[in-house]
């Protein structure tokens, strides 16, 4: 039997096991007892119904002619004859015997008190000198049987009680131990979005210390992480204006100049700037993510999100490549509609850099709200798709991109309670690429 790891389990278990132990204990100390009483109180009523019936039996020879026969007791009716005699004569003949007492369970009077063979309990007894003798028989199998009825039904009561018991000690610990399972419920519950402290008011005073550092260190981890998410936004929101002149003045410099070295290098740097733009709006998506409440108390059209999404992602000249299929009624769902359209403006973007530039890509959104974006490509690997969703990370597909758009999606799915699955080959080809988003369940 494997130990618990559970503080419940375990209590449960020890103080199971020890009340079980000690009733157990206590059970064989008391069949003990109560086995010892039991044969105290039969052989003193052999003791007493043999200085009973001696005297008796005595009178009985007396006064009846001794023709040397034996007497035979015999009864008023039938009935079980636990106890049974034999009354002998100073020379060992049997004077007097009860109607079903056999002789051969009765060995020779040779002192007074008890003898036990191997199936009775015999009681000896003599009077005037030893001139008559009596012996009192009774079966051991009775004994057994009334120590085993009386035992049982001391028995039977324990057996029904020690499960109530048990039953009883697991409830109790188990409602004793209800605060430490809300606590751990209020610690599993926080994430990003929710560091505030757990309430420890009705935590065990054994307890209330672990809780409150535990307070503390969500603190501590709260205060690290705003401060990360402001110098990342800060840092993304500043860079934006100085970039935008860069590459406005690139861009002026790329018109007024007639050498080709200079123009040159003038589009090396506009292509530098234009993808450090780019970081830094995804960073800002990111510091958005991860720093904000992701769901709203009202629910909101995803469909109309989703198209005008698809209008701002797509230029002129690639417009031919989306495939757009949206429900005609509206998607309404509690996802804050500009981490929805984040979403899916990283997922069309990374299928139209990263997709075959000759096939199209499918966008389908669910009545359910399930978000789909199919492009084709070659198949990405395993191991590269496990990864595909951490910061930074690239596919094989040799396209620019920051590494940061699928981590941002993933995220923001995360801190809304919803699952991105990203899929190669995608479902029902042999090639191409597809993420979904499955939202929360409402």
């Amino acid at each position: 039997m494997r130990f618990p790891h559970s503080l419940q389990g375990r209590l449960a278990l020890v103080i199971g096991l020890s009340v079980a132990i000690v009733w157990i204990i206590t059970a064989l100390i008391t069949a003990a007892t109560i086995r010892e009483e039991i044969n105290q109180v039969f052989d003193s009523a052999l003791e007493e119904t043999g200085q009973r019936i001696l005297p008796l039996a005595i009178q009985d020879v007396f006064e009846r002619e001794d023709d040397g026969t034996e007497q035979l007791i015999t009864t008023l009716r039938e009935h079980d004859e636990f106890l049974t005699y034999v009354v002998r004569g100073k020379s060992g003949r049997v004077l007097l015997r009860s109607h079903d007492a056999d002789i051969q369970d009765f060995p020779p009077y040779e002192r007074n008190g008890f003898l036990q063979t191997s199936t009775h309990r015999l009681y000896f007894d003599s009077a005037l000198g030893g001139s008559f003798t009596i012996a009192i028989a009774e079966p051991l199998e009775h004994r057994t049987q009334v120590a085993r009825k009386t035992l049982m039904a001391l028995g039977l009561p324990l057996f029904v009680l020690l499960p109530l018991t048990l039953g009883g000690i697991w409830f109790l610990v188990r409602l004793m131990l209800r605060p430490l399972h809300g606590f751990r419920a209020g610690v599993a519950s926080r994430g990003g979005n929710n560091l505030t402290p757990v309430d420890t008011g009705k935590l065990p005073a054994e307890i209330t210390p672990v809780a409150e550092g535990v307070n503390a260190l969500l603190a501590r981890l709260q205060r690290t992480l705003e401060a990360e998410r402001s110098f990342a936004s800060n840092a993304a929101h500043e860079l934006r204006t100085p970039v935008a002149a860069a590459l406005a003045q690139t861009q002026r410099l790329l018109l007024e100049t007639d050498d080709d070295g200079t123009r040159k290098r003038a589009r090396d740097i506009e292509s530098s700037l234009k993808r450090l733009n780019r970081l830094s709006e995804k960073l800002m998506q990111m510091a958005r993510a991860e720093g904000a409440n992701l769901v709203t108390e009202t629910p909101h059209d995803l469909g109309m999100v989703l198209r005008m999404v698809a209008d701002d992602v797509v230029q002129p000249d690639r417009a031919s490549r989306l495939m757009l299929n949206v429900p005609q009624q509206p998607v309404m769902s509690k996802i804050d509609p500009d981490a929805f359209a984040i979403v899916a403006r990283n997922l069309i973007e990374n299928a139209l850099r990263h997709g075959d530039t000759e096939s199209p890509v499918r966008v389908t959104l669910k009545g359910n709200g399930i978000l789909k974006v199919v492009n084709a490509g070659p198949v990405v690997p395993p191991e590269i798709l496990q990864a595909l969703t951490q910061r930074f990370a690239r596919g094989n597909s040799g396209a620019e991109g920051s590494g940061l758009g699928l981590a941002i999606v993933r995220i923001i799915a995360d801190e809304t309670g919803g699952r991105l699955t990203l899929r190669s080959p995608a479902t029902g080809r042999t090639d191409g690429f597809e993420a979904i988003l499955n939202p929360a369940p409402s």
